[in-house]
């Protein structure tokens, strides 16, 4: 399929993990022949460098912990203009700053990938461990940031407009993540509240919802545990996420908006 993406800008947060949705997601609208404006944040992680080389939580932490020199270093391979930058996106001023040199460099952002967010790793998103930052830093990110980037495309908007959110299949049902499920389930529900709001202008809002997507932290432990679960029978990949994605910022998707996709192989149906 043709998804006719060619020098449209693509605007993506959360892409410093190489073997994240936010890396495969860059590289699929890079092989579209996009334009990509690029954005993470490090989130500081403890970590055991001797367990990082295979799939685990340390390889996961090691990844979110660095810069985007790895997707950086793909790109340059494919040849495409792109640029990066490190920024928080749960703080206003820097969203102006992000859009500011996207479109200086651009003119435009015709679509927006919110896929930055932030999982307590510390086991405190209980009802009975969860702390006051836990869920401060978890809405900041996952929500504020969602809305303030959204605001901002909506603001700046052009001809053509695609908001793509990211969810979890599990938002609507997310014990022992409470913070991180609320939040998730909030994107949710903004995603068909905007789409209700900017449909006047051509703009569509959907939101994809993985299941247990192996972006580095699904150990063999993990993966035996989740595999009966998902009816497909196999792991959800980065590419899937990116493929769903891709189809919903081209205009074969023209009329679908302020729909939630899980991709998730049947996983949390």
């Amino acid at each position: 399929m043709k998804f006719r993406l060619q020098n449209k800008v693509v605007l993506i947060t959360g892409v410093n993990n190489p073997q994240g949705i936010g890396a495969a997601t860059a590289i699929a609208f890079a092989r579209e022949g996009a334009r990509l404006a690029l954005v993470y944040k490090k989130i500081p992680h403890e970590y055991d460098e001797s367990r990082a080389v295979c799939n685990s939580f340390d390889r996961y932490f090691k990844a979110n912990s660095g810069d985007a020199a790895a997707v950086v270093e793909q790109l340059r391979l494919l040849g495409v203009d792109y640029f990066v930058l490190e920024r928080d996106i749960a703080d206003e001023q820097c969203v102006k700053e992000i859009f500011n040199c996207a479109i200086g460099r651009f003119g435009k952002v015709d679509i927006l990938v919110n896929n930055a967010a932030v999982c307590d790793a510390d086991g405190a998103d209980t009802i009975e461990t969860l702390t006051q930052n836990v869920i401060d830093n978890t809405l900041a990110v996952n929500v504020r940031g969602t809305l303030l980037m959204t605001r901002e495309f909506v603001k700046r908007r052009g001809d053509y407009g695609r908001i793509i959110n990211l969810s979890t299949d599990a938002a609507q049902i997310f014990a022992g993540q409470i913070a991180y499920g609320a939040s998730k389930a909030a994107i949710e529900a903004l995603t068909r509240s905007i789409a209700m709001e900017v449909g006047k202008y051509g703009i569509t809002v959907n939101c994809v919802a993985p299941g247990p997507t192996q972006t580095g932290y699904i150990d063999e432990e993990l993966t035996k545990a989740c595999l009966p679960q998902i009816p497909l029978g196999r792991l959800i990949q980065p590419q899937d996420i990116a493929d769903t994605i891709l189809f919903l910022a081209s205009e074969q998707a023209a009329m679908l908006t302020g729909q939630i996709i899980k991709v998730s192989g049947g996983h949390a149906l």
